[in-house]
């Protein structure tokens, strides 16, 4: 009986713990789905999610790829023949019907556009949840608004482990907050899995943080691309760059400096900076326009970004720009063209890519797509479909769902660690077939390759401008 009973307590803590953001909603993104840890639905299985294969060199768009994992089978399946009646509370955040997970994220402030990343992860956990769970389990998401500073992200996060007791933390957003919480997580041995954040750190100081977990490419590897690129096609070009004045754009020119190596004294001639949340950016770009740059790095989030190459156009500058990743998704540069009038501002941009577009019409078959389209048609109808975030919150949680049934019925923290230090992905849906996520006990840079494309902007789209360029080992850090 007091067995019974204890067990009919964790149920109702479980429920009242539900909850999904109490921020305002990113302008993009709409409302978020209904709480993860609803009772599940079971949904039509979804079609087995092939994989478009990254592109080869490129003036033909990506192929859509001819072998199908069964991605579907795969999320949909139930997991353990166990059944929810044999499963325990196996670690803190773990009842024998849920998983508890929270994160902090931009909902509001200078970085709102990456509020919609949490809202389709959620969105896909929602679909995992209506499929089965996790072994038996549902997963139980929190999102709570930091506005993308790093004051609120500390309580914000105490709230998450003290009081939501969560198993993990999942998904935090941007290097400051991520990094304010980094020694707390730590000292207190709750996971931070995924931070999205591509600041080197997160996967480079893996031993000296053994309890987070980066996902997206490290920004210097992104820089190391873009420098061994120019380097080959305009060895003589004159750098410009702009960036947000935080450890975030510093990893960025970091990265780039170290990649050009001795030439890099002479190509970069004028680099500028800007707080974050700067309401013009105009001074700055007329400070590199002067400089001679007639190449031009952009090292922002996205409305600074939108700000830039705007006022850059205004301003009668042309310089060939090279974007980076985590502001490139089609919108925004739809809404720099819009805000010009001409698609000259934005035609021929390069970026590097790879995740899976959404904007290109050779994906549309891509199983994997059809996959993501699904998903946000059910669960995050008011998500817009053709934002690249919605993608890129999707491809973590798949990887994260695949870890957690990895561990077992016996989910455990320790358990979780062993499963993401340990990834061998090569079926992800949501990223293109040929670009792995793996880690091993000494390598923690999650996801090293990604091809260079350049923005069409007649079509609206990005196209691919290389084969996939990896750069595991190459990476120069501290």
């Amino acid at each position: 009986m007091r067995s019974a009973l204890r067990l009919g307590l964790v149920g109702l803590v479980a429920l009242a713990l539900m909850a999904c953001s109490n921020g305002s909603p990113a302008p993009s993104g709409g409302a978020a789905p209904a709480a993860t840890s609803a009772a599940a639905v079971v949904a039509t299985v979804a079609p087995a999610a092939a994989a478009t294969a990254a592109p080869a060199a490129a003036t033909a768009a990506p192929a859509v790829a001819t072998a199908a994992p069964a991605a579907a089978a795969t999320i949909g399946a139930v997991a353990t023949s166990t059944g929810n009646a044999q499963l325990t509370a196996s670690d803190v955040g773990v009842t024998p019907t849920t998983i508890m997970i929270g994160g902090t994220v931009p909902l509001s402030g200078p970085a709102a556009a990456y509020g919609t990343i949490p809202k389709a992860a959620d969105a896909y956990f929602h679909y995992v949840n209506d499929n089965g769970g996790v072994n038996g389990r549902q997963i139980d998401y929190t999102y709570l608004d930091d506005a993308y500073d790093p004051a609120q992200t500390v309580p914000l996060t105490k709230q998450l482990v003290e009081q939501n007791h969560v198993f993990a933390v999942y998904a935090g957003l941007g290097t400051q907050p991520t990094t304010s919480v980094r020694d707390y997580l730590n000292t207190n041995k709750v996971p931070q899995v995924f931070v999205a954040t591509g600041a080197t750190t997160f996967q480079a100081d893996f031993q000296q943080y053994p309890y987070t977990f980066g996902y997206i490419p490290a920004y210097q590897g992104e820089s190391a691309i873009y420098a061994e690129y120019l380097m080959k096609n305009s060895p003589n070009a004159k750098v410009g760059i702009i960036y947000q004045n935080d450890d975030y754009g510093q990893d960025y020119v970091d990265g780039l400096t170290k990649a050009l190596g001795s030439k890099a004294s002479d190509m970069i001639v004028d680099k500028e900076n800007n707080d974050v949340g700067a309401a013009d950016l105009g001074s700055q770009v007329t400070k590199l326009k002067s400089s001679g740059a007639d190449t031009w790095f952009v090292f922002e989030t996205p409305s600074p970004a939108e700000k830039a190459l705007t006022a850059a156009f205004q301003a009668d500058w042309h310089p060939t720009i090279y974007l980076n990743s985590v502001s490139n998704p089609v919108p925004y540069i739809k809404a720099v063209q819009k805000a010009t009038g001409d698609p000259k501002s934005v035609d021929g941009m390069i970026t590097t890519q790879y995740l899976k577009d959404p904007t290109d019409p050779s994906q549309a078959n891509d199983a994997g797509i059809q996959l993501y389209k699904q998903i946000m048609t059910k669960y995050y109808p008011q998500g817009d479909v053709t934002d690249g975030f919605n993608i890129a919150g999707m491809a973590p949680a798949y990887t994260f769902v695949n870890a957690l049934k990895k561990v077992g019925p016996n989910l455990t923290r320790q358990g979780l660690l062993d499963a993401l230090g340990n990834l061998n992905e090569t079926d992800n849906p949501f990223i293109y077939k040929g670009i792995s996520v793996k880690t091993t006990p000494t390598d923690h840079y999650t996801i090293t390759q990604q091809f260079l494309a350049k923005y069409d902007a007649a079509d609206g789209y990005w196209k691919s401008a290389s084969d996939p360029i990896d750069v595991r080992g190459q990476i120069q850090y501290p």
